[in-house]
């Protein structure tokens, strides 16, 4: 295990001219990256403050507990606090280290909401001594590290903040480290995948590095900050374009009337073929919504990127227009398998199998059977519907339409005597595997 390095080093003149800061980092936001992001720091010997804007949260973590589910996270936050190295507090504390990890979502049009990352930097100024680093870990559209230093520059005057393409030191550092985690494996990824750490100069990137260097075991790779922001959405927009094809193939294939499945894995034994699996569409806080940051930035040159998010929305509506045909053939009811935006987890965040079961449920909700291994019961928009969340083994007893919408290992066990008499649309390819 290794031991933080020592946090005294100056970045700019002045220093080491003040109080010593309460802790050695702070993690701004304790939701699916802060919390695993926080808990990893505080297990290398970290001084954490976990801050949140809910007191539920910060009352569970200060306990040991944890409000989201993934995998080893429990024990990780349970050691943790026990040791006293991660606290969580309502306030944001004095610091030498600031991660942001807060949300950033879509507004209605389509363009990224910046809001809780400006929240963040305006409750962090009052705090922020010289000789600190400030780091913007949330997905973000190119500029949003320079915007952090203006609101920090507006609200410190008596902080010189470092400006963007400067060789200038400033007072204290700004950095852009994008996560790149897999839901269900974030504590691993944590520590295991190589880091773009981008800074507003090359001095600042520096400072960020120490902080990552000190528990990522993958490379380190330090650029500037708007390199850095590109780099995050070019690779979920790489994926969502690759999936595209995907679910387009697969659409394809049903008006042709050919086996989607059987079409890609006699195209993948090409060489230089590897079409990813098509689904209900495309899900998470990531993929779902990262490729429309870039086409906000640039929307007359991002066509394909823009296509491809078109391409995985229509294909949630293509499925669910395909359940629905199903219902009109049967009296009885249906089983939607999964509510996940992938399989194993509890996040249902952009999820398309959720969009079709809530719509589903509006106008089918009596004939609606829901089987999510990950929720004890219903998530609120399902209220008054008249649909239900089921075991699997009464769902295949009661349902006459089984709809594989998430392949979760508690499904894969299936087999086809289990399916017999019943029609079966399965649109992750789960009983082909």
């Amino acid at each position: 295990m290794n031991a933080p390095f020592d946090t005294s080093t100056a970045i700019g003149p002045a220093a080491n001219v003040q109080p010593a800061p309460d802790h050695q980092v702070a993690v701004i936001g304790l939701g699916y990256i802060g919390l695993p992001t926080a808990a990893v720091l505080a297990s290398y010997g970290w001084d954490v403050c976990g801050v949140d804007v809910s007191e539920k949260v910060v009352e569970t973590v200060n306990a040991g507990g944890i409000h989201i589910e993934e995998k080893d996270l429990d024990r990780l936050v349970r050691e943790a606090s026990d040791s006293g190295k991660l606290t969580a507090s309502l306030e944001v504390p004095s610091a030498h280290f600031y991660m942001i990890a807060v949300p950033t979502p879509l507004t209605e049009e389509k363009t990224p909401d910046i809001s809780y990352v400006e929240s963040a930097a305006r409750a962090i100024a009052p705090q922020v001594q010289p000789g600190a680093c400030v780091i913007v870990e949330s997905t973000s559209p190119v500029g949003t590290t320079e915007r952090v230093a203006q609101i920090i520059a507006e609200l410190r005057p008596d902080l010189k903040l470092p400006v963007y393409g400067s060789q200038e030191p400033g007072d204290i550092a700004l950095a852009y480290c994008p996560e790149r985690v897999l839901p269900g494996k974030i504590v691993r990824e944590l520590v295991q995948n190589d880091r773009v750490i981008g800074g507003i100069t090359p001095a600042c990137a520096s400072r960020a590095g120490a902080l990552y260097k000190s528990f990522v075991e993958g490379d380190c790779l330090t650029t500037n900050c708007r390199i850095a922001e590109t780099v995050k959405l070019t690779e979920n927009s790489y994926r969502d374009v690759n999936i595209a094809f995907a679910n387009e193939l697969s659409v394809i294939a049903d008006d042709l009337g050919v086996d989607v499945w059987d079409v890609i894995a006699l195209a993948n034994r090409h060489p230089r073929v590897n079409i990813l699996q098509p689904g209900p569409g495309v899900g998470g806080h990531c993929i779902a919504v990262d490729p429309w940051f870039l086409v906000a930035s640039s929307p007359k040159a991002a066509n394909l990127i823009r296509t491809a998010r078109e391409v995985n929305d229509f294909k949630a509506v293509y499925t669910e227009r395909r359940v629905r045909a199903l219902l009109d053939a049967v009296p009885g009811k249906v089983a939607l398998l999964g509510l996940a935006f992938k399989p194993d987890i509890d996040d249902f965040r952009e999820s398309p199998a959720m969009e079709i079961a809530l719509s589903l449920a509006k106008t089918r909700g009596s004939r609606i059977m829901v089987v999510e291994p990950y929720a004890t019961e219903l998530p609120a928009g399902f209220a008054g519907s008249g649909a239900q969340l089921v075991e699997l083994d009464e769902a295949l007893q009661t349902a006459e339409v089984i709809v594989v919408l998430v392949d979760h290992t508690a499904f894969k066990h299936l087999l086809p005597a289990d399916l017999a008499g019943k029609l079966v649309f399965d649109t992750r390819g789960m009983l082909k595997k």
